[in-house]
């Protein structure tokens, strides 16, 4: 009984590890590598303990439920709920840069330290200043516009 129990455990543990790193971390190859070594000593067991016989029948009935495994989580979309399907679109200061010019004053509406916000002719950016900490309601200089990044110094 307890070599059954051993490599039970040990196919259930690798196909596991399998189904993590194909649906629920892919890319990272550790897992998959792992599961797979795991089924890999678990079917050698098999083979080694129980014999030629049973040992294939193990063989083909885990590569049976592997692939109904992953053929059925795919298919049912029963993966979706832990998926992240929520994307972000948004762009720091994707119009800002082009209406602001170097010289440019505003109000810093928060604290920069050394990053905050800032309010320019009736629009909010975000702000970087260039070190220093500036409280919030200094009046601001735009500096430098450079990548996308709004630099300011306090007048």
């Amino acid at each position: 009984m307890g070599i059954w129990l051993s490599i039970l455990l040990l196919l259930v543990f690798g196909l596991l590890l399998i189904l993590a790193e194909v649906i629920f971390i892919p890319g990272t190859t550790i897992f998959g590598v792992l599961g797979f070594a795991t089924a890999v000593v678990g079917i050698y067991l098999s083979y080694r303990q129980l014999g030629t016989t049973l040992g294939t029948a193990v063989l083909v009935g885990y590569a049976g439920v592997a692939f109904v495994a992953l053929y059925f989580g795919f298919k049912s979309n029963v993966w979706r709920r832990f998926a992240l399907t929520s994307r972000i679109s948004s762009r720091v200061n994707e119009e800002e840069r082009f209406f602001l010019q170097i010289g440019d004053r505003g109000k810093a509406i928060s604290a920069l330290r050394p990053s905050g916000k800032a309010e320019f002719k009736g629009g909010i950016a975000e702000v970087h200043s260039l070190g220093n900490f500036i409280d919030a309601g200094c009046t601001l200089e735009v500096v430098r516009l450079e990548n996308n990044q709004i630099f300011v110094a306090m007048i």
